[in-house]
């Protein structure tokens, strides 16, 4: 019996993913839950199972296609079947009972301004001060978040000024998609080029007009150009780069740093980490040191918990913290969710948990989300510092850099001690220079103090 895969849905808010690679070819064995394909979405990178055993008759998408959830990217023979019984490809019926295309075709011409149908309402923030009315971006008087849409969308438009009741979606069930967006985009940009001061952008091109013809593609493998050649950015890459030039925008950078003397943590490691390492089964390592005094730092000093929303502070009431964990492709920051509430060994679990299932394409999309302050440590390859930038919304983010051994003054003696500086970004709209730095001298303090094992 043919069976269909489908790209699955990987969060809430997310309503489309890219095929980045094909893990099997046509006519290999797989068992059911071995790996057989990996996507990538504007959250995070994972590996799909495959949902039988069999043999992969089909492969209808391939790599580097963004598509929307549910549609079919390959067809499974069972045991025993042959490969013309996978010749029809039924698609999976949506939640609204809609048969999907194969793929998802955006027409140009069934562009019209017209109000869509809504989600189900969000649910309350936990935040302690919730935005007030008329900060929100509003789109004739209803939310731009009640739209039918993913994240990644909304923040185009709000870089691109573009009225989202000006977009017919053809996503599922109405769902204004990325394609959606950017075919939206450069439709806007020809017509301004040709008359910007007498159309506005729903007059730019009759309803009955010859469709604008698709962006080329870019070819996955490498093209020359002179003595130079051409990779295309990876999904991730792509959305790293996003992510990076909107934090810029968005705040006001501002860094700090700090020289620490850790020889009591460096010698509490020494001692423990072989018993550490035989109890719970994953090394010791100096990650969760930096990252239970800087979340007791956080509670200690509650506005770098906190996000800008229009002219207002958001306080956040637990304390997320985001642990940026370099991979192959790119750079990704899991979320420890709740952190003051586990103790030190909770918290090094997590940090291991995370950072292993990081690296080997295992996180779901909700563990990369709600951070509410991030740390990174360059130091693991070398580094004395660095200046790291912040992940929105939030307001800070602190670096750690390489421990290393170096001669200081001691109560007016030499003396050869474990040291680090660690590097504090933080956003200046939110925190002045004055309260980052006490904050980071509570941080050393409670580094330089740590002369105790705890469990």
């Amino acid at each position: 019996m043919p069976i269909n895969v489908t790209m699955p849905q990987m969060g809430e808010s997310i309503f489309e993913g890219t095929l980045t690679k094909w893990l099997k070819k046509v006519g290999d064995t797989i068992a059911r839950d071995e790996p057989l394909f990996e996507i990538s979405t504007d959250k995070v990178d994972s590996e799909i199972p495959s949902p039988a055993s069999g043999t992969l008759s089909q492969i209808l998408v391939p790599e580097g296609k963004t598509v929307q959830i549910n549609t079919v990217v390959a067809i499974i023979n069972s045991e025993g079947e042959s490969g013309e019984a996978a010749a029809i490809v039924t698609p999976l019926p949506s939640a609204a009972g809609k048969e999907l295309p194969e793929e998802p075709v955006i027409k140009q011409t069934d562009r019209h301004p017209g109000p869509l149908p809504g989600p189900p309402s969000t649910p309350p923030s936990q935040a302690l001060v919730v935005e007030p009315a008329g900060t929100a971006e509003t789109v004739r008087g209803i939310h731009a978040q009640d739209i039918r849409t993913s994240p990644l969308v909304r923040r185009l438009a709000r870089e691109n000024n573009v009225d989202l009741f000006e977009i017919h979606g053809t996503g599922l069930e109405g769902r204004i998609t990325k394609d959606d967006m950017l075919t939206y985009i450069e439709r806007r940009s020809q017509t301004s080029a040709i008359s910007p001061l007498s159309l506005k952008p729903q007059e730019a091109t009759p309803a009955s007009a010859t469709p604008a013809p698709a962006a080329p593609t870019v070819p996955a493998e490498p093209r020359t150009a002179g003595e130079s050649y051409i990779v295309p950015m990876t999904p991730m890459r792509k959305a790293i780069a996003e992510h990076m030039v909107l934090s810029k925008k968005t705040s006001a950078h501002v860094n700090t740093v700090f020289e620490v003397d850790v020889s009591p943590i460096v010698q509490i490691r020494e001692t423990h980490k072989a018993d550490f390492g035989k109890r719970e089964g994953f090394p010791l390592t100096y990650t969760p040191f930096f990252a239970k005094a800087l979340i007791d730092n956080v509670r200690e000093f509650p506005v770098f918990n906190t996000s800008v929303s229009g002219d207002s502070i958001v306080y956040k009431n637990p304390v997320n913290l985001g642990i940026a964990v370099a991979l192959e492709a790119g750079l990704i920051v899991p979320v420890v969710k709740e952190a003051h509430l586990k103790s030190f060994t909770g918290l090094a679990l997590a940090i291991f948990d995370l950072a292993e299932r990081a690296r080997t394409k295992k996180l779901r999309p909700d563990e990369v989300q709600d951070g509410t302050v991030s740390m990174t440590n360059p130091g693991s390859f070398g580094a004395l510092f660095a200046t790291p930038i912040i992940s929105q919304p939030q307001v800070a983010i602190l670096g750690i850099g390489g421990i290393a051994k170096r001669p200081i003054i001691v109560h007016d003696a030499i003396a050869i001690r474990s040291m680090v500086y660690l590097s504090l970004t933080f956003d200046h709209r939110v925190i002045d220079g004055a309260v980052a730095d006490r904050f980071m001298a509570r941080l050393k303090e409670r580094l330089q103090l740590w002369t105790q094992w705890i469990d």
